[in-house]
């Protein structure tokens, strides 16, 4: 991308009524059709509510949303003035918040009407919030409603002159290792995700439908659920509610996607919901994407069989904003995360940053122009992570002779096993092609000897009894898999895994973390 000035919003907003593209239909949710032409107006308003509150240039906005056109307006309202959204996560603790509101300094709040309650207190604690709007209000919250503000405002709004590497937005990490840290990316960061991932791997076109299971507060879900439609004057279908089996299942019957995006965690259970002597019509979806987690292939050979629908596993991170390598329609191959994404280079080094070789488990270092210019307030951290125009992804992976790469689990996840490095995900793969299993993560436990094993924490298919009988039977499975040292010493059945709000195992809450 060139040097020089550059506004996201007028990218991803303004660009569609100059190139004629007004009456065309850039969100549904519900019942409820927003033209280009109406999000352009839209956020116009809500821009122009920001600044007359007095709001400016890099100043935090904090976003405690659903996933409904307002949240979108918000976004993109907020980045045309120059300021900067936060979306937050739905799903957080009250303790969650406090931290945040702390932590960013933020100067104004728009909460969902229905997640008002669970914040507001918290926020009236934080000194720095001047400002808190409520989206989908309906009279019953003393604060102002974010639409009628908006109704009264103009639709038209100049936006600022900011520069494409000057802040645009921040996303705080999902937490899957510890507590959030702010991610702070640029005004260009989106549009080099929507014309590398986007464009190479999806094949994005106007006339495509999305629909994400994972929400917008989160950087996987923010681009399959927004930036990437709104980059190629496609349509977003937004759902508010919780992703349920069976509103997944009715969302994609009812509208129709084209472009389906999940996580694993949620790809099992829609493989679990069985629909007697009817099948659930899938068939307008031309591509299925993953990512979050590696894709076990058990899960990729009994959904392509069932629907007829290969998923695209990859792998991505808060950090470089979407995903940076990922398998390709008509080329994957299961198991892996599959091959850079034009645009980003990737390799696998070792502890002194040196390559491996072909077939070695190492660190992997990302390259790319969508990373993150440094994590908010953890100066130390920015400096750990982010070496140069290098980021280490804090994941292990191998690379094979055709360039794909194989995830071996988080570098604080794997196991040593007689000083051997063991893969929590390669025992967890071997484990799912049992037929009993509906779910498994593996971690570290201490033997009589203080030595570390692998012990696999089950949830067991609904309809098999879990015991003893069962235990031992994966165990003999898993040693017609595995090497003996990866071989799952204990198993401990368990109703359901720890995951965070975007489906990634937490293993560390197994550990005692």
């Amino acid at each position: 991308m060139a040097s020089g000035t550059f506004n996201a919003a007028s990218y991803f907003i303004d660009r569609h009524l100059e190139e004629g593209r007004g009456a065309a239909v850039a969100i549904e949710c519900g019942d409820r059709r927003i033209t280009y032409q109406q999000l352009h107006d839209e956020v116009n308003r809500v821009g122009t509510v920001l600044k007359e509150l007095g709001i400016r240039s890099e100043q935090r906005v904090l976003l405690l949303m659903l996933d409904v056109p307002e949240f979108v307006y918000a976004f993109f309202g907020a980045i045309k003035i120059g300021a900067v959204p936060v979306p937050l996560n739905t799903r957080w603790t009250t303790a969650d918040y406090e931290y945040v509101l702390q932590d960013s300094g933020a100067c104004a709040i728009i909460i969902s009407s229905p997640l008002y309650e669970q914040i507001i207190e918290t926020v009236r604690h934080a000194p720095a919030v001047r400002h808190v709007l409520v989206a989908g209000v309906d009279g019953g919250t003393p604060v102002p409603g974010l639409e009628t503000l908006a109704n009264a405002a103009s639709p038209l709004l100049a936006a600022e002159p900011t520069h494409k590497d000057a802040p645009c937005f921040w996303l705080y990490s999902s937490g899957s290792t510890g507590s959030p840290k702010a991610c702070v990316h640029l005004q260009h960061d989106m549009a080099v995700c929507a014309e590398t991932y986007a464009r190479t791997v999806l094949d994005i076109q106007p006339s495509d439908r999305c629909f994400s299971v994972a929400k917008l507060f989160f950087a996987y879900g923010l681009g399959n659920a927004m930036y990437f439609p709104l980059a190629a004057g496609a349509t977003t279908i937004l759902w508010p509610g919780q992703a349920t089996t069976l509103a997944v299942y009715d969302i994609i019957q009812r509208y129709r996607p084209t472009l389906f995006f999940s996580v694993p965690t949620h790809y099992a259970m829609l493989l679990a919901h069985e629909s007697p002597g009817r099948e659930f019509d899938l068939s307008s979806i031309r591509c299925a994407v993953s990512a979050g987690e590696a894709l076990p292939p058990a899960l990729f050979e009994r959904f392509r069989n069932r629907f007829g629908i290969e998923i695209l596993d990859g792998i991505g991170s808060t950090e470089v904003l979407h995903i940076f390598i990922s398998n390709r329609r008509g080329g994957v191959r299961p198991g892996s995360s599959g091959r850079v994404v034009s645009g980003y280079e990737a390799r696998v080094v070792d502890e002194d940053g040196r390559p491996v070789p072909t077939g070695e488990i190492g660190d992997l270092l990302v390259r790319g122009d969508s990373t993150c210019a440094f994590y908010w307030n953890r100066h130390e951290q920015t400096k750990d992570t982010i070496a140069g125009h290098w980021i280490r992804t804090g994941d292990k992976y191998w690379q094979d002779e055709d360039g794909f790469f194989w995830f071996a689990g988080r570098s604080d996840d794997m196991l040593k096993v007689g000083g051997i490095w063991v893969s929590p995900t390669e025992v967890e793969h071997a484990l799912l092609e049992h037929p009993a299993v509906e779910a498994c993560a593996v971690t570290g436990r201490e033997d009589g000897n203080g030595l570390i094993k692998p012990m696999a924490y089950v949830v067991a298919r609904a309809g098999v009894a879990p015991g003893t009988e069962l235990a031992a039977k994966l165990q003999q499975f898993a040693r017609t898999r595995l090497a003996e040292y990866k071989r799952p010493r204990w198993i401990e059945f368990v109703d359901a895994l720890p995951t965070t709000a975007t489906g990634k195992i937490q293993r560390f809450k197994l550990r005692g973390g």
